[in-house]
């Protein structure tokens, strides 16, 4: 009889809301170092949501929707038929993206520029660049003062063609390629669209790739 009712406690023990709310609090922390491998290598999770609302299965699976990675987050916690959201604090520490001497409106940024600093990512500001790679012969918008972390709104990426330029228009279809020359419309980065007036005046308008020509698929 004894054995029994220590066999009860232990699995009442086990079930307890407080037992169940440490166990998947470690779980969703293995959850979020895996989630954030590369960006993050310290990551500390707390649950927020109350243990009666927690999921009444051992090993839950977990999702996320929408782009944020960390701070107060929501994630989904299935349990077979059983869903519940859970209200959760992201704690990520990481390297992050920051000016390394003054930059002035319209500097280009090049390595001497920038440097990484490590710090609590959830407290950066949103868009804040973490690869510096991002950030290289990008153009800045604003004036950047040594130490400030960057962000993408802060950057524009430099123009390969500008307004008025002549520039060769590259046309690729099944089998063939026809090359022409036009002057550039507007100002474009590598990767962007670009219009360009052709000499029989005709406007076409296609991708720029990184030598500065003009690419249209037919």
């Amino acid at each position: 009889m004894q054995t029994l009712k220590r066999g009860l406690a232990m699995l009442a023990l086990l079930f307890s809301p407080l037992t169940l709310a440490q166990d998947l609090n470690a779980q969703l922390n293995d959850w979020f170092v895996q989630r954030l491998a590369g960006f993050s290598d310290d990551v500390v999770v707390t649950v927020r949501t109350p243990p009666n609302l927690l999921p009444h299965c051992e090993t839950p699976t977990f999702s996320m929707s929408g782009a944020k990675l960390w701070g107060n987050v929501n994630v989904l916690a299935r349990c077979a038929n059983e869903k519940r959201y859970l209200q959760v604090n992201v704690q990520a520490t990481g390297n992050y993206v920051v000016a390394a001497a003054p930059v002035s409106r319209g500097g280009t940024l090049g390595p001497a520029s920038v440097t990484l600093k490590r710090g609590r990512l959830d407290q950066l500001p949103p868009r804040t660049v973490l690869d510096i790679s991002q950030v290289q012969d990008a153009v800045s918008l604003r004036d950047l003062a040594p130490g400030q972390a960057i962000q993408l709104s802060m950057l524009r990426q430099a123009w390969r063609i500008k307004a008025g330029q002549r520039v060769q228009v590259v046309a690729n279809g099944d089998g063939f390629s026809v090359n022409a020359e036009g002057k550039a419309l507007n100002n474009a980065a590598v990767a962007q669209n670009a219009r360009v007036r052709m000499l029989s005046g005709q406007i076409v308008s296609g991708i720029v790739d990184p030598d500065g020509n003009i690419l249209i698929n037919l």
